[in-house]
């Protein structure tokens, strides 16, 4: 009697962690690499200067024409400068290094545009 217990037993808690296991539901976050928004923004700035690198470089070896060029460079800066001002926004209005380097460039391109 004392043995059909202990299997009685040993089943009942067998069955008791299997269901225990199988239902708990995994949160999305669980798997999912916890980044901020700030590594977010600083992913989509380092994308946007690759791809004005690559455009750069694509114009030189003579893909674009010169109004192509500028018009693409002029979209993907300003995608850029929208990115650096969000940056901004997500650090309290503290400017990043990247925004300050970006900020000491652009009175220079509006004296050269005027």
């Amino acid at each position: 009697m004392t043995d059909t217990a202990m299997a009685l037993a040993c089943v009942l808690l067998a069955i008791a962690t299997i269901l225990f296991i199988f239902s708990i539901e995994p949160d999305a976050t669980d798997s999912a690499p916890h980044r901020s928004r700030l590594d977010t923004l600083l992913e989509r700035r380092d994308t946007i200067y690759d791809n004005l690198r690559d455009l750069r470089f694509e114009h030189r070896a003579g893909k674009f024409s010169e109004a192509d060029y500028e018009q693409m460079k002029v979209a993907l800066e300003a995608e850029a400068a929208a990115v650096l001002a969000q940056m901004d926004e997500t650090t309290g209005g503290t400017p990043t290094p990247a925004t300050r380097q970006a900020m000491s460039r652009k009175p220079q391109a509006r004296t050269d545009a005027s």
